[in-house]
C-alpha cells in the first residue's frame, strides 16, 4: 500500500510541472500545422487556455513556468523566422508580449481563486470538526469517548504523529499552545505558520469552568507548517473535553 501513495504523492507534486515544461510544448507543437491558416493572435489565445489548465492545479511555480513556456514556444514557432527565438515582426513582439503578461497573470488568478476555495473548505471542515465534538456532549457521551474523538480530530487537524491526554498538569518542559492560537515556548513564539510546530511537541490545556481540568500532549510530523486558524480550532476542541470534565452541562 505505500507505494502506490508514494507513486501518487509524487504525481500530484510533480505532475503540474510536467504539465507546464511538457503539456504546454506538445500543445504548441500540435499547433504548429495551423501557423499558416490561423491568426497568431488565437494561436495565443489557445496557449492561454493550455497555461490556464496548469494554473488550475493551484501551484504557483507551475502556473509561473507555463506562462513562460507558452511564451517562448509562441516564439519559436509561430513568429517569422520560424524555429528561432528571434521576432522579426513588431506584431508578433506585442503579441508574444501580451501572451506572457495574460498568461502569468490568468496563472496567478487562477492559483489565488483555488486557494480560496481550499480555504473555506477547510473552515467548513474545522466547523464541521467542533460540531462533532459538541453533538458528543449533547447525546451525553462518556468522556473517555469525546477525549478519544477529540484526540483523534486534532490529529487530523494538525497533522499529528500523536496526541494523548492527561489528566495533570501539562509539562513544563514542553512549549504550549495559548487559548490565543499562539505556540509559546518560554519567552519566545514559535512560528507554526513557517516551521510548524516544535519537534519535541506541544501542550495544550483543556479548560472548563474557567480552570484548566487536563491536557493533550501533541506530537507532530516534521515539516508540516500549522496556520493560525487551524490552532484556534484546536483550543476550541479541547475546550469542548475541558467542558465535559468540568461537569458542564450545554442547555
Amino acid at each position: 500500500m505505500g507505494l502506490p501513495q508514494e507513486a501518487n504523492r509524487k504525481l500530484v507534486d510533480y505532475g503540474p510541472l510536467v504539465g507546464a515544461l511538457v503539456g504546454v510544448p506538445l500543445v504548441a507543437a500540435c499547433l504548429i500545422p495551423l501557423r499558416q491558416h490561423v491568426d497568431n493572435t488565437n494561436i495565443a489565445l489557445i496557449l492561454v487556455v493550455a497555461v490556464v489548465a496548469v494554473s488550475l492545479t493551484g501551484r504557483r511555480l507551475a502556473a509561473l513556468l507555463a506562462a513562460l513556456s507558452a511564451a517562448f514556444w509562441f516564439d519559436f514557432f509561430f513568429t517569422v523566422p520560424f524555429n528561432s527565438p528571434t521576432i522579426a515582426n513588431g506584431q508578433d513582439a506585442l503579441t508574444a508580449a501580451l501572451l506572457l503578461i495574460v498568461g502569468l497573470a490568468v496563472g496567478e488568478m487562477a492559483v489565488w481563486a483555488l486557494r480560496q476555495r481550499d480555504d473555506a473548505r477547510r473552515g467548513r471542515h474545522d466547523v464541521a470538526r467542533i460540531h462533532r465534538a459538541a453533538e458528543l456532549m449533547a447525546q451525553g457521551e462518556s468522556t473517555d469517548r469525546l477525549v478519544h474523538a477529540v484526540s483523534l480530530e486534532l490529529r487530523d487537524l494538525l497533522s499529528l504523529r500523536d496526541c494523548r491526554f492527561d489528566a495533570g498538569p501539562p509539562d513544563p518542559q514542553l512549549p504550549h499552545l495559548d487559548h490565543d492560537g499562539c505556540v509559546r515556548w518560554g519567552q519566545l513564539q514559535w512560528g507554526t505558520a513557517t516551521m510548524g510546530f516544535p519537534t519535541k511537541g506541544v501542550t495544550l490545556e483543556a479548560h472548563g469552568n474557567g480552570q484548566a481540568v487536563g491536557s493533550f500532549t501533541m506530537v507532530p510530523r516534521v515539516g508540516y507548517p500549522i496556520g493560525e486558524d487551524r490552532l484556534v480550532v484546536a483550543v476550541a476542541l479541547a475546550d469542548q473535553v475541558g467542558a465535559a470534565l468540568s461537569g458542564f452541562q450545554p442547555v
